[in-house]
């Protein structure tokens, strides 16, 4: 896992709240997805039971998230992080960790 990714905490992502996220697998790969409940989720990908990319590249940590209005707009965006190239999606990572920093 690359040393610079750092992590953050999705406490301002409760539940009802409609996020897109990034999550970085044990092998350092990249996942992103988006949800209505960002704590279960992230916890179901932990604990293996999402049957999707990071079931087979645990252990996963969030590096990322953002809010999304409405369930059309997170796809719209989640599409959009998935096409960006793996340097963009580390920026991004390292642009919110210094938001929050």
């Amino acid at each position: 896992m690359e040393k610079n990714i750092s992590f953050v905490n999705d406490k301002t992502c409760g539940e009802g709240t409609i996020c897109v996220y990034l999550l970085v697998c044990g092998d350092g790969s990249l996942y992103c997805g988006w949800t209505n409940h960002l704590q279960k989720r992230v916890a179901a990908h932990q604990s293996g039971k999402v049957e999707k990319y990071p079931r087979s590249h645990l252990p996963v940590r969030l590096a990322y998230y953002e809010t999304a209005v409405s369930r059309e707009a997170a796809l719209r965006r989640e599409a959009a992080i998935k096409k960006l190239s793996r340097k963009k999606k580390l920026e991004l990572i390292e642009q919110a960790r210094h938001v929050q920093g």
